[in-house]
């Protein structure tokens, strides 16, 4: 769906009719500090939640963008510092853009780092590198990574520039520049041993969320890939899902990476991911009743899932939460 970035007048809509900023980002499905952003309009939204908005602050669509004729005069000045702050950055970043229009590029096409970097004759850290914004790439790089995604040079040139344009980019990069603060932390700690010197084992990551609370998984093409954790790297089934659902409860946000091991034995306490049929599936937190039997738990609204005996080959237990 095409996103859109613009000066608005969320805030002050939300301000006029006491809305809060928790209660707007609970309603897009969002983070607090995502809210921030698309309020000074540094986030992008799509028509969705362009929509969803303007619902909730009971205004039309056109009440929310800015416009010199009605907007205040902070507002419309604050837009124009972004604007040529924006500027600033597109002039010195562009490995930064070059790296983020090839992820984009690699996971619309549905292929991993590996096929890439091995198509492109270059090693898996070298090519992560560059897409990560890290390494400069060479005209006979340049042209081999094109002909792995299935392009010439002009026309990945072409695509990149276009994917900056429309503002597709920016999520990627702001991402690739936090990922070296988060391998610092310590909640993190367990991935802090993988360097430029060694292959990043990435994984993949599925689910889209449908009407129903429900999570679709379509494993023949992933919607991105994570660093896999160090201590399941040694796991070759391992995969990831989106939680992008607040039916688990609210605890855990929706934007919430779940690995998946399907090999894991699934106990009481677990949260585990239940296959409904082969491409749809909930999140359930499992417990145990005062018979020893287990059964699923979903709440928003609660709702207990009976499990029987054959239903325990469709469960598979979540090894790790990536918040």
């Amino acid at each position: 769906m095409e996103e859109i970035v613009f000066p608005n007048q969320i805030r002050m809509h939300r301000r006029l009719r006491g809305v809060q900023m928790q209660q707007l980002a609970d309603y897009l499905g969002v983070s607090l500090s995502a809210v921030s952003k698309i309020e000074k309009g540094y986030r992008r939204l799509n028509q969705e939640q362009l929509i969803q908005v303007a619902e909730l602050l009971d205004c039309s669509l056109q009440d929310l963008y800015v416009n010199e004729q009605n907007s205040q005069e902070e507002v419309v000045l604050a837009w124009k510092r972004e604007q040529e702050r924006r500027s600033k950055i597109n002039l010195t970043s562009g490995l930064k853009t070059l790296g983020a229009g090839l992820r984009h590029i690699r996971t619309d096409l549905g292929k991993t780092l590996m096929e890439v970097s091995e198509h492109a004759d270059m090693t898996l850290s070298v090519y992560h590198r560059i897409e990560m914004g890290q390494r400069e790439v060479s005209d006979k790089e340049y042209k081999n990574i094109a002909s792995a995604l299935g392009m010439s040079v002009e026309q990945l040139k072409a695509k990149i520039q276009k994917l900056d344009e429309a503002g597709d980019l920016s999520d990627i990069i702001e991402r690739n520049d936090n990922r070296p603060k988060a391998l610092n932390n310590s909640r993190y700690s367990n991935l802090a041993s993988i360097s430029d010197d060694h292959d990043a084992v990435m994984v993949p990551v599925y689910g889209i969320g449908n009407a129903e609370g429900n999570i679709i998984i379509d494993k023949s093409g992933s919607m991105k890939e994570v660093i896999c954790p160090q201590h399941l790297q040694n796991k070759h089934n391992i995969y990831a899902v989106n939680l992008c659902s607040r039916r688990l409860g609210s605890l855990i946000s929706s934007r919430a990476v779940m690995f998946i091991d399907p090999y894991e034995v699934v106990s009481a306490g677990d949260i585990a991911l239940y296959y409904i049929s082969e491409q749809e599936a909930m999140f359930l937190s499992i417990r145990e009743d005062e018979y020893g039997q287990l059964y699923g738990l979903r709440w928003n609204p609660d709702e207990r899932i009976v499990l029987n005996n054959g239903d325990l080959t469709k469960i598979y237990k979540v090894v790790v939460i990536n918040l």
